[in-house]
């Protein structure tokens, strides 16, 4: 029977790359969450820098949601973070062991030694992914009992830590959320001032707050699958049993608004160019949006339709592959590297990223909300590529035409609608499916139907039929859809294309 993994188990091996000085470091960040993008990314990058001995310092976890903490108990909090993918062409295939995590606390059980844990004057910094619904707010008394919302349990912290140091200058934190929010550092601080106030919590505690804490908006990007499907297989490979092992792709980016402060006390960036400390991440988050989401939204209800069922198998289709590297390079691309310098590169990474052969993203899951999607991703590209070039991008107007295919619906049930792909019925998930089974419903000419969505816009941010060219391209395109078929459209635009 193979061994549990545990810090004995750790340091008696000796490629571990694991010493017995890393389990000495002080605790200096407080992480709400125990979820697989914090470990794969946050304490990846922690675990990185203390084997190379520059920030020498370990993270004290808080579960916030129900169980126990018992898988991470009775491994000393270790775990291993296995790196599988594409990086520059290349195939990547890496397995570490974690050792940044010293302990985890149950908010609910072990809220006190959660409080005692602010106490350290080394622990200096605050890190959260409670999901987008986590940075919200919630009126709630923090004087009794645990906070339900995290803003109220970080109020509770910051109150603690307040009152341990007598109010003292200098015994803030680093508060870096990473949800997935625009501008999460600054609305977790709004949600905090105004918890304060309905707390009637005292004005100098609320300047403290202001004058001390530093509330760092962040842009986290890394696929964290969770385990492998061969656990087994791969324990046996490793010599012990693991229940927290972790797969993660190459690629990582962690981009924060702050300064040089900020920059000394998150000093882990140091071994690590993909986490940045930026005055303004708004570029990060830019090129994100267009390139890896909008490119997404593009291509995915064109190869779902065509029978395909994750990017991967689209990126292993020649067409669609093709249609990914005309989408990103030769539409998105040149609309943004103006405002986001490192948008080359990043596009070259996102196509590395669809071609990872161990991710099975589900195009169907990427469908949710298309055309809201859609308008948020890619009519702003669309915009930006005909004000450059006086001419529409003819991949993206094609998935356009794809997305009005997807969303049309063959059944309507129980307040739900289905679209069919091979004689096989999809559930549509999209607030705005009424809208678009009333445009089919009522459609008299395909070019009048896609006039009249082009033009709504409840839908899209502009009148897209008002866009010399736009209804005429995306009509003849569903038209093509249409009377021959997805898979037959593919088939004879790579005959055409001598791809």
């Amino acid at each position: 029977m193979l061994p549990i993994l545990n810090q004995q188990l750790v340091l008696q091996r000796a490629d571990s790359g694991v010493s017995e000085s890393q389990f000495q470091f002080p605790e200096k960040i407080l992480q709400f969450g125990t979820g697989v993008l914090l470990r794969g990314l946050v304490d990846y990058l922690v675990d990185k820098a203390n084997k190379q001995q520059v920030f020498q310092g370990r993270v004290v976890v808080v579960k916030s949601t129900d169980g126990d903490t018992s898988d991470f108990d009775q491994q000393n909090s270790l775990f291993t973070t296995h790196i599988k993918g594409i990086a520059q062409g290349e195939l990547v295939d890496n397995v570490l062991i974690n050792a940044a995590v010293s302990r985890v606390l149950q908010s609910n059980a072990d809220w006190d030694k959660v409080l005692k844990a602010v106490h350290q004057p080394e622990l200096q910094i605050i890190i959260s992914n409670t999901t987008e619904v986590g940075i919200q707010y919630v009126a709630e008394k923090i004087a009794t009992g645990v906070p339900a919302s995290y803003p109220g349990k970080l109020l509770a912290i910051l109150w603690e830590r307040y009152q341990y140091f007598k109010g003292s200058s200098n015994t803030g934190f680093v508060i870096v959320p990473t949800e997935l929010v625009v501008d999460n550092g600054k609305l977790l601080k709004e949600i905090v001032l105004k918890l304060a106030a309905f707390n009637e919590m005292p004005a100098a505690f609320t300047e403290w707050i202001t004058k001390d804490n530093h509330f760092c908006s962040s842009l986290v990007d890394r696929i964290v699958p969770g385990k492998p499907r061969n656990l087994a297989e791969m324990e046996e490979k490793a010599g012990y049993t693991d229940k927290l092992w972790i797969e993660v792709e190459p690629f990582l980016l962690w981009a924060i608004e702050g300064n040089e402060y900020i920059r000394s006390v998150l000093s882990f960036h140091q071994t690590d160019e993909r986490m940045l400390i930026q005055p303004d991440i708004t570029p990060y988050r830019e090129q994100k949006l267009r390139i890896l989401n909008g490119s997404h939204t593009a291509a995915v209800p064109l190869a779902y339709l065509s029978g395909l069922n994750t990017v991967y198998e689209a990126m292993e289709n020649e067409y669609m592959r093709h249609f990914f590297q005309q989408v990103i390079l030769a539409e998105i691309l040149p609309t943004i590297k103006d405002i986001c310098p490192s948008a080359p590169a990043f596009a070259a990474d996102v196509l590395d990223r669809f071609a990872n052969p161990f991710i099975a993203h589900k195009l169907i899951s990427i469908t949710f909300q298309e055309s809201s999607k859609m308008n948020a991703r890619n009519v702003r590209t669309l915009l930006r590529y005909y004000e450059q070039k006086k001419a529409l991008p003819p991949y993206m107007c094609l998935g356009f035409a794809a997305m009005l295919l997807f969303l049309k619906p063959v059944k309507q049930e129980n307040g739900k609608y289905y679209g069919a792909r091979d004689g096989e019925e999809y559930l549509i998930t999209d607030d705005n499916i009424a809208l678009f089974a009333g445009y089919w419903a009522q459609r008299t000419t395909t070019y009048e139907m896609v006039a009249q969505i082009a033009a709504d816009q409840r839908l899209w941010e502009v009148n897209l039929h008002a866009i010399p060219g736009f209804t005429a391209t995306v009509s003849e395109h569903l038209d093509q859809l249409s009377e021959q078929g997805v898979k037959s459209f593919i088939r004879s635009e790579l005959a055409s294309s001598g791809l």
